[in-house]
């Protein structure tokens, strides 16, 4: 059964941290390119961040120099590190494969969204 729980998030005041973890299964998770997406209230999934099979990671804007990707293979997990985290960043955060695609953001999620996890930002 392919699932994909993410957690870590909370309630942080600006500026503050958060490191989220998404843990994989039902998938050979060593081979896929991850993402991270968020969504906020009423919004579409975002992409956030991506990370390849040997560490290339690729950021949204909205996030370049804020937010850092990595993942332990070994652990068939997947991690967000957020920092000087802004209201703007509240939503669920997600984590799912993703496969290349010809049109922005130029990546697409290969299977259902799992569990989410809730961050939410406090001025």
């Amino acid at each position: 059964q392919v699932r994909f729980v993410a957690s870590g998030g909370g309630l942080v005041q600006a500026g503050g941290s958060l490191r989220l973890s998404c843990l994989a299964s039902g998938i050979i998770f060593d081979i896929n390119t991850m993402g991270w997406y968020r969504q906020a209230p009423g919004q579409r999934h975002e992409l956030v961040a991506i990370i390849k099979r040997f560490g290339e990671a690729e950021y949204a804007d909205s996030v370049q120099g804020r937010f850092t990707i990595s993942r332990d293979n070994a652990k068939n997990t997947v991690y967000l590190q957020m920092t000087n985290l802004r209201r703007e960043d509240t939503a669920v955060y997600y984590c799912v494969p993703v496969r290349g695609d010809a049109s922005w953001p130029y990546w697409v999620p290969t299977d259902p969204w799992g569990q989410g996890t809730q961050v939410t930002v406090s001025s």
